[in-house]
């Protein structure tokens, strides 16, 4: 019986490995502890629920969904927003019960809040609703995931949740896609000239009518929206020295972006190409001091944004995937190397350390990966970070 259960084990760390580091003070890392962790720790506990395909990191907590479209969440849980049914933290992973009965999609999770959305487009919420950020028309938190009736006959597509405020994209050719709820203080709603302290309700996101927008991100008191052709929308807190923008409004960077991740500072930028660039950002070695480093490029578009190139390594060495911090970034490399940079007070970089670095380093795993064949996905909450290690034909 021994053998066989080690076997098992053994299939299920070929199959997929989990790794966390960073801050770890409310459990975010599902490590079983209250601690940082300084460089990456392998995972076990979360290999019984069956293959992860996505993580949302938040403030302090973290939502996984699973093959099969069940959701997980730990972490910081005082605000209700991992779902359980009450305000406590969880050191390890728990199946949130309530969506049992639904095949879940999407995930994302906010500084304190957590938004979920169905196959059949039906988005629900839960945690911290003091600035109307559930949208279910009050101010109230909510421990367990209730549905947003304001689109009961509006299917959704994908759910962003920043600090304190929510977007949501619709699904389908519809002529208004993006909505927004929470607070507005910033102009990250999006739905007025004017400034709009909070709504409980969802309201139009103005500017982007008849655009076919394909994702939207939100983090901090940031907004942004992507379009097919590969035009990119940002509205909110302005980045840099950028002033507060109210509505959406179109970055004129001269190229086309095929993701977005938005940091409470700065925004990472990616082409089909893999060429990655960044606005803003000065805090923390997120960009200070890029101008004399090697490895960036400075790259000026027509907006009053400065964008910078991010040059991960040699010149062919191209990104596949991007995802930001509140003031850290990482990326994923082409021939599968995990890079980070920025505030690394944490430990949040990976690197061992709690340096701040103002270029992308390598992260190095505890251990070579039993993942044969394995594509890394990385993800990245306020002040730490997760790496998905998966084989590539367990979901093919």
């Amino acid at each position: 019986m021994e053998k066989e259960e080690t076997r098992v084990e053994e299939d299920e760390e070929q199959q997929q490995e989990i790794w966390s580091w960073g801050a770890g003070t409310d459990g975010q890392l599902a490590t079983g502890s209250l601690q940082d962790e300084h460089s990456p720790r392998f995972i076990r506990s979360l290999s019984a629920y069956g293959p992860i395909v996505y993580l949302s990191c938040g403030g302090a907590h973290v939502i996984a969904l699973t093959s099969g479209g069940r959701v997980l969440t730990w972490g910081r849980g005082t605000s209700g927003q991992l779902g359980h049914g009450e305000s406590v933290s969880n050191l390890q992973a728990n199946i949130v019960k309530a969506l049992e009965g639904f095949v879940i999609t999407h995930v994302s999770a906010g500084w304190s809040h957590s938004g979920f959305v169905s196959e059949t487009g039906a988005i629900f919420t839960c945690g911290d609703g003091s600035f109307g950020q559930l949208g279910h028309g009050d101010y109230d938190s909510q421990c367990y995931p209730r549905e947003v009736s304001y689109f009961a006959s509006k299917p959704v597509e994908q759910v962003a949740c920043g600090m304190r405020h929510t977007l949501v994209l619709l699904r389908g050719n519809v002529e208004i896609s993006i909505y927004g709820f929470g607070s507005g203080k910033r102009g990250q709603l999006g739905i007025s000239m004017d400034k709009v302290k909070s709504t409980s309700l969802p309201q139009i996101t103005r500017g982007l009518e008849n655009l076919k927008i394909v994702s939207i991100d939100a983090n901090g008191d940031h907004s942004s929206a992507l379009s097919a052709d590969g035009s990119l929308y940002t509205w909110g807190r302005g980045f840099g020295c950028a002033s507060d923008t109210y509505i959406p409004c179109f970055s004129d960077v001269a190229f086309p972006i095929s993701k977005v991740a938005l940091g409470w500072n700065h925004a990472l930028l990616s082409t089909r190409e893999g060429d990655v660039f960044m606005l803003g950002g000065d805090r923390h070695g997120v960009l200070s001091d890029l101008q004399n480093s090697p490895s960036t490029t400075d790259v000026r578009g027509k907006s009053k944004e400065n964008i910078r190139q991010i040059v991960p390594g040699p010149p062919n060495v191209k990104a596949v995937q991007i995802a930001a911090g509140a003031e850290h970034s990482a990326l994923i490399t082409a021939n599968g190397s995990i890079m980070t940079w920025g505030w690394g007070e944490h430990g949040q970089l990976g690197l061992g350390d709690t340096n701040d670095q103002t270029s992308p380093q390598v992260v190095a795993l505890g251990r070579k990966t039993t993942c044969s064949h394995a594509t890394p996905r990385v993800y990245c909450g306020s002040g730490f970070s997760f790496v998905l290690m998966t084989r590539m034909s367990t979901f093919g």
